[in-house]
């Protein structure tokens, strides 16, 4: 829990409530806007105007939505102090959120106000509900929004040999998962169906608007400008940023990597495997094929047979409690939340990471929910810049701004190989909402070993969607009920 520094000047917190921000005119980048927000200790000023007057590097906006990823990041153009350069990362919120489109329509408005209805660079990272969902819920208010380039990982790429072997994967894991929970239901399994339509919920697989279709909306803002990113690519340097670059530091392209998802020396890491322990059992369901263990024609459906006399003998009737290894059930079914947890993992490694150098070195540092072999995979990183050598070590160590992965989940930020080598991190925003991971079974998100972990390094500065109002801020965090944003 983000918690006021002492060395931060005292200052006195407002709410912020209903605040959204001075209206901006479509196409066209405003400076400041002079939303009403919480004063960051520079006194008898309105905190947003005293900042620009002094001058920053970058701006990072975290939106408090609930438990999903939505961020904004604020840079300046030195030659047209009134024309910032906007990059807009993911907009969504986790299924079960209650009224999300009344969440995710205010966040949406305030993009569109602050940017003037205009992204030049708008990144999706994974193709999860809770960093897509806004496009669905808020897609009115998205209407007229329009962004100059669309960046996405090479994962998504329709030509990409590697991007379409994993796409088939997903789908065929998918369809034995929604086979699976439709079996859970009709058993009466109730608890275990629970836990695995949590999980298929984050690809929105069920009724209604999918992940896929969000994606293909984002793709319609901008189609002939949409990019597939990969990690060797050169460092982007826009031209009118006079020196900032971006560095593309995941997915690997390296599928030994991708399913390296858990900080473990186990061997079972694997999506493979789980896959093909449920799909070899389940196919004849996905294909209408014969060879199941028992056909239909054979098979007594389980709210008749539990009305039959024989069965409640040696079945269902509690005296008869010695009987109950006749019944099978769904056995094949035990391997679907292994299946659900890997699919879930493997995604969240497909993410894009990025990372912003800014003037001076300094670096901002967006993971979304890489697992750990795509962290890993920062290690072996290098790009010739200027006739020096970057490498993906090099960046983490020069990292100022961590975007917490995977709303401080334990395999979404490494020790040795990652927070350990972020020794000049001065900040860090979780995405979470304890309470709602909570709901969903989620009890160590975030984990309290990686917050107390960060707070040691940045002395205290880590916020939280779901941080309480506070008191005292540092100079440089703005806080309100809609968001939280740093300034650089």
């Amino acid at each position: 829990m983000a918690k006021g520094t002492s060395k931060a000047k005292n200052s006195t917190a407002r709410n912020g409530e209903g605040s959204t921000g001075t209206k901006g005119t479509a196409g066209k980048r405003r400076g400041p806007d002079k939303t009403r927000r919480v004063n960051v200790g520079i006194k008898g000023h309105e905190p947003r105007a005293a900042l620009h007057a002094l001058g920053f590097r970058a701006k990072v906006r975290m939106y408090r939505q609930g438990l999903g990823d939505c961020h904004l990041i604020r840079l300046p153009r030195p030659g047209d102090p009134s024309r910032d350069y906007f990059i807009m990362i993911d907009c969504g919120v986790v299924l079960g959120t209650s009224n999300p489109q009344d969440k995710m329509v205010p966040v949406v408005k305030d993009i569109i106000e602050t940017t003037g209805g205009r992204a030049d660079l708008l990144i999706i990272t994974h193709e999860h509900w809770d960093h897509l969902s806004g496009f669905i819920q808020a897609r009115e208010a998205f209407r007229g929004f329009n962004a100059d380039e669309i960046w996405l990982a090479w994962t998504e790429d329709p030509d990409d040999e590697l991007a379409k072997k994993l796409r088939a994967e997903k789908g065929q894991a998918l369809a034995a998962l929604m086979l699976g929970l439709s079996h859970l239901h009709l058993s009466g399994n109730s608890a275990a169906a629970e836990d695995l339509s949590s999980m298929v919920e984050f690809f929105g697989a069920g009724k209604g608007a999918t992940t896929g279709d969000a994606l293909e909306i984002v793709r319609g803002f901008n189609p002939q400008k949409i990019r597939y990113r990969r990690p060797k690519d050169p460092p982007e340097v826009p031209s009118e940023l006079g020196g900032v670059r971006f560095f593309v530091m995941g997915p690997p392209p390296d599928e030994s990597l991708l399913k390296r998802t858990n900080p473990s020396k186990s061997n079972h890491e694997g999506f493979d495997l789980a896959l093909a322990h449920v799909t070899e059992q389940i196919e004849p369901a996905l294909t209408g094929g014969e060879s199941g263990p028992f056909d239909a024609i054979h098979s007594i459906p389980f709210e008749i047979a539990a009305e039959m006399d024989f069965f409640k003998a040696y079945y269902w009737d509690n005296r008869q409690t010695a009987q109950r290894w006749r019944s099978i059930d769904a056995p094949w079914l035990g391997g679907s939340e292994e299946l659900a947890l890997q699919l879930d993992n493997m995604t969240n490694n497909t993410t894009f990471v990025l990372a912003i150098e800014l003037h001076g070195g300094d670096v901002l540092l967006f993971v979304a929910d890489a697992q750990v072999g795509n962290w890993l995979s920062w290690q072996d990183l290098s790009w010739t810049v200027d006739g020096k050598t970057v490498s993906g070590p090099d960046l983490l160590r020069r990292s100022i701004f961590y975007k917490v992965g995977h709303h401080g989940s334990y395999n979404a930020t490494l020790r040795e190989k990652g927070l350990d080598m972020m020794s000049n991190l001065q900040m860090a925003f979780i995405p979470v909402d304890h309470e709602m991971a909570v709901k969903k079974r989620w009890g160590r998100m975030p984990l309290p070993d990686i917050v107390s972990e960060l707070q040691k390094k940045t002395n205290d500065r880590v916020f939280r969607i779901d941080m309480p109002n506070m008191t005292t801020l540092p100079d440089n965090v703005q806080v309100t009920s809609l968001y939280i944003e740093a300034v650089f």
